[in-house]
């Protein structure tokens, strides 16, 4: 049996998790840097601002931040929490016995 050959990357796709696969976005709460992180290069845990719950390592997520910023302020988000920002209202904490209404 011959061993298995490898495959070449096809070159118009940009690579999941590398530098060159972040692109802006244009959103209602302004423009936006993204950048896909694979679930192999995840190696610490992140806790999601959209959601508040925490990115476990392994798992692929977004880091996000605003055009202009240089990175200085980056997030990690969980891929539909990125996508549905602008439908969620913000999180609001209550007690535990305090009505709902």
């Amino acid at each position: 049996m011959s061993p298995r050959k490898n495959r070449r990357a096809v070159s118009d796709r940009p690579r999941s998790g590398g530098a060159w696969a972040q692109r802006a976005e244009e959103g209602p709460d302004g423009e936006w840097i993204v950048r896909p992180v694979a679930g192999a290069a995840a190696a610490k845990a992140y806790r999601c601002p959209g959601c508040d719950q925490e990115i476990p390592p392994g798992v692929a997520h977004v880091v996000a931040w605003r055009a202009g910023d240089g990175g200085d302020d980056r997030r990690h988000w969980h891929r539909p929490c990125w996508q549905a920002r602008g439908r969620r209202g913000p999180r609001i904490l209550r007690s535990r016995n305090a009505p709902r209404y």
